[in-house]
């Protein structure tokens, strides 16, 4: 049985409602999942002025513990075509488990949201890999045997880099059963990859 850890940021719970879609697929692929977030950055005062989700279920990460799962899918929103600064801190902290090779051989992915269709989704995925593949991991996505990402019917975030959603300007688009089922294929994928791996 694998061990996979989904860590996540996210400031409104798109990506959180992802998150816990990843979660499910992996646990349906017969994973030990863990769901955790990294760290809010912004002033409490400020977060609450700007209506962010204060009130997620996930406790918060800490650094050392990564190294305990066969892998890790990261979800974060896109700020400005990459990576929100909250995960990005955090992973600015993994240079020890980096020395040690701590990572290496284990599966990482990544899935994101977005305020709009071209609002960064593949650049935040690809922009994330590099640090994957620094860390040693074997980088994971969303393959197109998931069909549902090249539906025309509707709207959809997505890519075979990963699962993605989109939350419109003013952040009321929830994820779209679509853009769910995708988050969840991408789990149960990761999960039987690193259960290979690990055996």
């Amino acid at each position: 049985m694998a061990k996979v850890l989904v860590l996540y940021y996210s400031a409104y719970g798109h990506v959180e409602a992802m998150a816990k879609a990843v979660a499910e697929g992996a646990a349906s692929a017969g994973a030990e999942v863990a769901i955790r977030r990294v760290p809010e950055l912004v002033p409490e005062d400020v977060a609450k002025a700007s209506h962010y989700k204060l009130d997620q279920d996930a406790p918060v990460a800490t650094v050392d513990e990564l190294a305990d799962y066969d892998a890790i899918i990261f979800g974060a929103g896109t700020r400005f075509g990459t990576v929100a600064s909250q995960m990005r801190n955090f992973i600015d902290q993994t240079g020890g488990l980096w020395a040690k090779g701590a990572l290496v051989g284990k599966v990482g992915s990544v899935f994101t949201s977005t305020a709009t269709q071209h609002g960064g989704q593949e650049s935040t995925i690809l922009g994330f890999v590099p640090t994957l593949m620094h860390h040693g991991m074997v980088v994971v996505g969303l393959p197109y045997a998931f069909a549902g990402q090249s539906g025309l019917g509707e709207i959809l975030g997505g890519s075979p880099y990963g699962a993605a959603t989109i939350t419109g300007g003013d952040g009321s688009r929830m994820p779209s059963e679509v853009e769910l089922d995708g988050a969840c294929y991408q789990g149960a994928h990761v999960a039987k990859i690193a259960a290979r791996l690990a055996g």
